[in-house]
């Protein structure tokens, strides 16, 4: 059993995060006789979970959503997470491609190169 200062020194957060994950309902932790919080370790691997889902781009409620008990609720909120990710590297992309252009242009002024024109009319 490890106490919350120690579970949080663990993962290297603040105690304060584990309690906001406990109070919004992304992580469960038993109380001991005192009202303390006890961290077992299946506490512990939840809060790794929450934090590792977090550190991936999950909001708290997508979270809590993707650690539902029944499958399918987290896969739906899984999946939404991917295609909202494989949308930004597509957008990163397309923003390298652009500015390696715009250093590579052999045109003084970028207004005045085709290509440039191009890219700006696909925003």
């Amino acid at each position: 059993m490890r106490t919350i200062g120690e579970v949080a020194a663990e993962l290297g957060i603040e105690a304060h995060v584990l309690r906001h994950w406990e109070q919004v309902g992304a992580l469960t932790v038993r109380r001991d006789g005192n009202g303390y919080r006890s961290y077992d370790d299946d506490a512990l691997e939840q809060a790794r979970t929450v934090l590792k889902l977090r550190r991936v781009g999950l909001s708290l409620p997508e979270v809590t959503a993707a650690m539902a008990p029944k499958k399918s609720a987290a896969q739906a909120v899984v999946r939404a997470k991917i295609a909202a990710l494989e949308s930004e590297v597509g957008r990163a992309q397309q923003a390298i491609t652009y500015l390696q252009h715009t250093v590579d242009c052999r045109h003084r002024y970028l207004d005045e190169c085709p290509e440039c024109a191009a890219f700006v009319r696909e925003l």
